[in-house]
């Protein structure tokens, strides 16, 4: 019996609008904030793609390849790499060319087209497919939807694109009832594996390292290496065991900043762990080959996501303000198909990134605390507000 971590990492990075108020309508100002988004890369990119490229790659060269991670790369994560920072897009190209690092399949744009449009989900899942083989010559065999947004339906249309094998999902406990984390599944209709998340041990990770409040801080490599070992305590006849460890890469020195020692952590955790003779690392599509179980199937007839406490659609559709936003982008988006405007298509593309309607949600306590660190606006009501003015501006265009 084995334990298999399956290291997985979001890459994304949404073009924010720009202040666009009513005055703004018809003047040909842009809609996206250039100068925000090249700082924000730049920001990020110093702390966190850059340091944890040259970590992760130190670290697969150096365990001859045992140490593997996967990505998904959001399409408009590579357009920002190239126009505003070559140097990161080329660090991505080299930690790939290790053959360390497994690319996954996505919506290119990050949206949630899976929930409001299965045509254009279609369109850009081709898309981001069509774009790792053109950046990086793969076809991935692995999908994950935008914040692991998953639903039984998503499987029925994923079979239009028969190399992909494997989707990750949240290990949400609504739909395990009482089952760990720790077993692929079958879909529900067994056309697709599901690998888990484990979200206590990757959010100790993620979002509780440096939480001096946490019980168990401060979080030692002995420990979570402990942790580790100890899942096998569950299993009692002979199973594979695959923890599924997915997270922000911002994880590594953006949200846990390096002073937190974030990337010591991770450089002294992956080489005890690869001393462990239990414990392996995989890529996701290799899964499939290591099992020596047969799968259930799992059912997830509403959808999860790994977003917030609730784990469901509540962080982009819980008010008013994102389902109005979010059903007039996609009509207009289907109104411009219609009538063949391809010059407006991509910038409409660009405003169906999950992140717009993100920034739009109005929650409180801890969930409120994480929308409001992400957002660049005053309020959920004025990102709502330029959102629609953009809106406006585009509706004139079609009407031209």
């Amino acid at each position: 019996m084995k334990v298999y971590i399956i290291f997985y990492f979001q890459v994304h990075q949404p073009f924010r609008i720009a202040p666009y108020s009513f005055f703004d309508i018809g003047t040909g100002k842009s809609y996206f904030d250039e100068d925000l988004n090249r700082a924000v890369f730049n920001k990020v990119s110093d702390r966190c793609y850059i340091p944890a490229n040259n970590l992760f790659k130190e670290l697969i060269l150096e365990s001859d390849g045992r140490f593997k991670i996967s990505f998904s790369l959001t399409g408009t994560f590579i357009e920002q790499a190239k126009l505003y920072r070559p140097d990161v897009y080329q660090s991505f190209i080299d930690l790939w060319q290790t053959g360390g690092v497994e690319l996954l399949s996505e919506t290119y744009y990050h949206s949630l087209a899976s929930i409001f449009d299965l045509e254009e989900f279609v369109e850009q899942v081709d898309e981001h497919i069509k774009l790792m083989k053109r950046e990086f010559g793969h076809e991935p065999t692995v999908f994950r939807n935008t914040e692991l947004i998953y639903f039984d339906k998503l499987s029925d249309v994923l079979i239009n694109f028969p190399s992909l094998q494997t989707i990750l999902i949240e290990g949400a406990d609504r739909i395990l009832m009482g089952e760990l984390p720790l077993y692929p599944h079958w879909s529900s209709n067994h056309a697709h594996l599901l690998l888990l998340k484990h979200y206590k041990l990757s959010d100790d990770i993620a979002f509780r390292f440096s939480d001096r409040s946490w019980p168990e801080w401060p979080l030692t490599v002995e420990k979570y290496v402990r942790w580790v070992r100890d899942l096998s305590l569950v299993e009692k006849h002979g199973r594979n065991l695959y923890l599924g460890l997915f997270m922000d890469y911002e994880t590594f020195g953006e949200h846990q900043w390096a002073e937190s020692g974030i990337f010591e952590f991770m450089r002294h955790l992956i080489r005890e762990l690869l001393k462990e003779p239990q414990i392996d690392f995989l890529f996701p599509s290799e899964v499939l080959k290591t099992l020596n179980f047969v799968p259930k199937a799992l059912s997830v007839p509403t959808p999860t996501s790994w977003a917030d406490t609730e784990r469901d659609l509540s962080a982009w559709l819980s008010n008013p303000l994102q389902w109005n936003a979010m059903k007039s982008i996609f009509e207009l988006l289907r109104l411009a198909k219609e009538k063949g405007r391809w010059d407006l298509i991509p910038t409409i593309k660009k405003l169906t990134t999950s992140d717009h309607f993100y920034y739009m949600c109005i929650k409180y306590f801890q969930d409120g605390d994480v929308h409001k660190y992400f957002s660049p606006y005053p309020s959920p009501e004025v990102a709502y507000r330029y959102f629609l003015n953009i809106i406006a501006d585009l509706e004139e265009q079609l009407e031209d």
